[in-house]
């Protein structure tokens, strides 16, 4: 009979360990998720100045279409910690914050109306845009990991945008941007 005993208490420890890992799992995806947001909300902040700043039709529209869909990324977290039962809250994203600062100094190192800005506004945005490639991608593997699909669904949409707005910046870069500061 001690034996029986050792095999169930060996079992309840290994099975708490389980739900402390995914206790601590959902902890840290939890605050990622806070941390996003407030990468997002910020972006809302910063876009219209780059789109101010850009001096290419093609791509002050693509800063003002991403606008729009940021506002809905702002949106799809919301829903996010709904779903979790969280409250919305914001974490300060110091990655997020160092590469507005990026983008704003290169405002400020170009001179207005030139491609060369806007060559450097497109390297801004696409670090940008890697930044949040990664953090999505991360985010709705994670989510798959703690069983929640229905949220990897959520964080899936916002990634395979951030992706379309990388190769849009590319494209841009690639077909115009880039050749005509090279004439400047």
């Amino acid at each position: 009979m001690a034996t029986t005993t050792k095999k169930t208490t060996k079992a309840k420890v290994a099975v708490q360990t389980r739900e402390e890992f995914q206790s601590a799992l959902l902890v840290l995806f939890t605050d990622e998720i806070k941390d996003i947001y407030w990468a997002e909300k910020h972006l809302t902040q910063a876009l219209p100045k780059m789109e101010r700043a850009a001096t290419s039709d093609g791509l002050k529209e693509a800063f003002a279409n991403h606008l729009q869909q940021t506002q809905l990324h702002v949106e799809r977290l919301e829903q996010v910690f709904e779903l979790l039962q969280e409250k919305i809250q914001a974490k300060k994203c110091d990655a997020m914050e160092g590469l507005v600062l990026e983008g704003e100094s290169i405002i400020e190192d170009t001179d207005e109306g030139t491609a060369t800005r806007d060559v450097g506004l497109i390297i801004a945005a696409q670090k940008v845009e890697h930044y949040e490639i990664a953090a999505y991608g991360s985010l709705t593997q994670l989510a798959k990991t703690i069983g929640r699909d229905d949220i990897a669904v959520i964080l899936a949409k916002t990634l395979a945008e951030e992706k379309e707005t990388d190769e849009l910046l590319t494209a841009i870069a690639e077909n115009t941007v880039n050749y005509d500061a090279a004439t400047e």
